[in-house]
């Protein structure tokens, strides 16, 4: 039997690989036998074997499934001849490759963000994003593949009947009545709070989760259950917390019609002096859109705690760890800046 070899990264299927592959299925190994002994992933054997497969005829003039390296590694060529030479350019840049797939697999990046860290480390050479999804999905890596991915999905925005207004009660304010200054995003201090739930059914608590608009900055904390006051409690120690300040960090914040945000008289109310410490307003009835900033922040956690997953059990390391991991993650739409150093800026704008 062919020794176990062990899976080097961004290194594809040669010659040598498909004659052993033709050995070792044709003597009736299976395609996830293969992958473990020649050391590539199953779902590479298995687009393999299919590229190199033919009906066999016996001599007893039955037919069976063979795989022939000579047919696979034929229209590998053509293929490879239509790509261009400087399709596979990465294989001469081994350390570059070793901090891409690190970058993603160890700090949870986006191939696009992976990147934009390479050229700020100082690397000259680089790809772009669509090569790089491209070398991840022929599994060229040794740790890194589309499962390490963010999923990424479009949502499209869905009319809202009016009639689906009157499940609100009349006297909170809608996102309608909010300031338009908050639209814009060009306004610190107008955040979007949500929460995340973990196993239906199973999990008691939740995140308690405030996304600010304009430089995405993220609060995260623990609430062992789902109740209208444990929100209440939460914004209680935020609000003691920032002290004075809180005002002027925190000018409003948007929420859904979950039951958690129900106790809107207790939410605007000062912990800490009399009357008001901040506007809280409504989105519409399953608009969840209307609160978009909070909903992609959400699917970051997502990343790290997978949806379904039971997190009565989280530590607050843990959750301290996510936040820290979302506010410094590095962001297109700030030229690669993190929400942490744009908030920090913010901050410093207060205080002059």
């Amino acid at each position: 039997m062919i020794a176990a070899r062990v899976k080097r990264p961004y290194r594809h299927l040669r010659r040598e690989d498909r004659i052993k592959i033709e050995a070792l299925y044709n003597n009736g190994h299976s395609g996830r036998e293969i992958s473990k002994i020649l050391g590539f992933s199953q779902s590479t054997i298995c687009r393999e074997l299919k590229k190199g497969m033919y009906e066999h005829t016996n001599s007893d003039l039955t037919t069976t499934n063979k795989y022939s390296y000579n047919k696979a590694q034929e229209i590998t060529d053509i293929n490879v001849s239509k790509r261009g030479p400087k399709y596979l350019k990465i294989d001469k840049q081994r350390e570059y490759a070793d901090f891409i797939e690190k970058d993603i697999v160890e700090n949870n990046h986006s191939p696009e963000v992976a990147i934009a860290e390479a050229k700020k480390a100082g690397f000259k050479f680089h790809i772009c994003v669509r090569t790089l999804y491209n070398y991840i999905d022929m599994d060229l890596f040794a740790r890194l593949s589309l499962s390490n991915l963010p999923v990424k999905r479009k949502r499209n925005k869905r009319a809202i009947s009016v009639a689906k207004y009157k499940t609100l009660k009349k006297e909170v304010p809608l996102i309608t009545d909010r300031p338009k200054e908050v639209d814009d995003r060009e306004t610190f201090g107008h955040w979007e709070m949500d929460t995340v739930k973990g196993r239906k059914g199973i999990t008691k608590g939740c995140l308690l989760v405030l996304t600010e608009r304009k430089t995405r900055k993220e609060i995260i904390r623990f609430m062992k259950n789902q109740k209208s006051e444990s929100v209440v409690k939460e914004l209680n120690n935020i609000e003691k917390y920032f002290g004075k300040k809180f005002s002027e960090i925190f000018k409003t914040i948007t929420v859904d019609n979950g039951s958690e945000f129900s106790d809107y008289d207790d939410m605007i109310k000062s912990s800490i002096h009399e009357g008001k410490r901040i506007e809280i307003y409504y989105c519409h009835p399953y608009s969840s859109w209307e609160r978009g900033t909070n909903e992609n922040g959400n699917r970051f956690i997502r990343r790290r705690i997978p949806k379904g997953k039971d997190f009565d059990n989280i530590t607050k390391e843990k959750v301290e760890e996510i936040e820290y991991w979302m506010n410094h993650y590095p962001r297109r739409m700030f030229n690669f800046k993190t929400s942490e150093e744009l908030y920090q800026e913010e901050l410093k704008n207060i205080a002059s």
